[in-house]
């Protein structure tokens, strides 16, 4: 058996039964699994994947594992695992190091257990491998050939690295592929957020006032399933255009702090850091819930809420209850941590079949490609994209037209204009 550290391996019949309901649902990735499977393109790659370890990134490993590539995978979040899955993985081969509900330190040792193979590609949800890389295991560069990232926040963590001049690798922003942030940000992180509120607390949401703090594609896709199940939606923005759009939209556009007083139910999808602070507690209401969707729990001030309460007690799974020193109480759901893997399953199987169809792809394009890529941070090439979205369409059954030779040519020329 392949080296590993998970919780209880006698989960893995259950954690096949798991991998095996997504895959249904992965028509896309499927394919392209089958594909690999017959050219074995990856023989060679030596893989470490930082993602969360659930039923749909078993899928991408198995894919992965199915092109020849050798695959280790560690966690990209603490409460994210399913324990079932990364055992039945370890049956299957793939390297796992995960636990739910592993501690900081734990959380990073495993991700230096994926980096003892000495990959040679990366695959980041977060950038946490890369981070490593680029800090106390630098010795491991050099046989880097280039990475992947799936989501916002790492991204916006490598541009900055490639902005001082310090990415020492090519990386593929897979977040920023139109066939993954359109639909894994909107329709996945919509659906999965208020699927994680609900399981926590099971609040009724209609006639109450959602406070959502970012209106990018998560921040989109979230207004729009509160909106749909009756709430009074509150946006919280600090870009003109994004906080115009959402105004556009037909929402409320506020300051944190004229909000704290009015809402409800506060969700962060920003991926920056202290969005909700003292100041913003110190007002809300008795019983507020207040939970975090963005990548990491920095986006919420929990050591400083904890600074401001009596007590603090598990009032039930996944919801920590603050007493505040008024009396008042604050509800916060998954430690912080993303409430849609924390207190629910994540994204629907359907719309990270699209994700990791990009992850997969886009890790055949630097294996292929890394000699002739600089050290930057790169979209996933057009036809890739473009590739994802046929694919997907046949799959739903669903046919579009085509244009013919005359609107080709009408549209190539500058001569026509009437």
């Amino acid at each position: 058996m392949v080296k590993h550290d998970v919780k209880d391996m006698k989960l893995a019949p259950a954690g096949k039964k798991e991998i095996d309901w997504a895959e249904r649902d992965m028509p896309v990735l499927r394919l392209i699994r089958k594909e690999f499977a017959a050219k074995k393109p990856l023989k060679g790659m030596k893989l470490a994947a930082c993602l969360h370890v659930t039923k749909e990134t078993a899928n991408l490993m198995l894919a992965l594992k199915a092109g020849g590539a050798e695959v280790g995978l560690c966690a990209s979040n603490p409460l994210s695992t399913q324990d079932s899955v990364a055992a039945s993985l370890v049956v299957q081969g793939v390297p796992v190091f995960a636990i739910n509900g592993e501690n900081n330190k734990q959380y990073y040792q495993h991700i230096e257990a994926a980096l003892l193979a000495k990959p040679n590609v990366t695959m980041d949800d977060g950038a946490d491998v890369i981070s490593t890389l680029h800090g106390k295991r630098r010795d491991l560069l050099a046989g880097i050939m280039g990475g992947t990232e799936e989501t916002t926040t790492g991204v916006i963590r490598l541009r900055s690295l490639e902005e001082q001049g310090k990415l020492e690798f090519p990386v593929v922003a897979v977040n920023d592929a139109d066939t993954k942030h359109f639909f894994d940000n909107r329709y996945g992180t919509g659906q999965s957020t208020m699927d994680g509120v609900l399981r926590a607390t099971n609040k009724l949401i209609a006639g109450s006032a959602v406070v959502i703090c970012g209106y990018g594609w998560c921040g989109r896709g979230l207004a729009i399933r509160a909106a749909g199940m009756g709430a009074r939606v509150i946006i919280i923005e600090v870009d003109p255009l994004k906080a115009l759009e959402a105004h556009m939209d037909g929402y409320q556009v506020m300051p944190i702090a004229k909000a704290a007083p009015l809402g409800d139910v506060f969700i962060t999808v920003t991926g920056d850091i202290s969005v909700i602070r003292k100041e913003h507690f110190a007002k809300m209401k008795d019983g507020a819930i207040v939970c975090n969707s963005g990548h990491f729990n920095v986006e919420l001030d929990l050591e400083d809420l904890a600074k401001m309460c009596k007590t603090k007690r598990k009032a039930k799974p996944f919801v920590d209850e603050f007493v505040l020193k008024n009396g008042r109480s604050i509800f916060v759901l998954g430690e912080g941590r993303l409430v849609n893997l924390a207190a629910a399953e994540g994204h629907p199987a359907s719309v990270m079949d699209m994700s990791f169809a990009n992850q997969a792809l886009a890790a055949q394009y630097i294996f292929k490609n890394a000699e002739r890529l600089e050290k930057k941070v790169y979209r996933v090439p057009e036809d890739i994209d473009k590739r994802i979205s046929r694919l997907k369409l046949k799959a739903e059954g669903v046919s579009i037209d085509t244009l013919t030779p005359k609107q080709k040519k009408y549209l190539a020329s500058w001569e026509m204009g009437t």
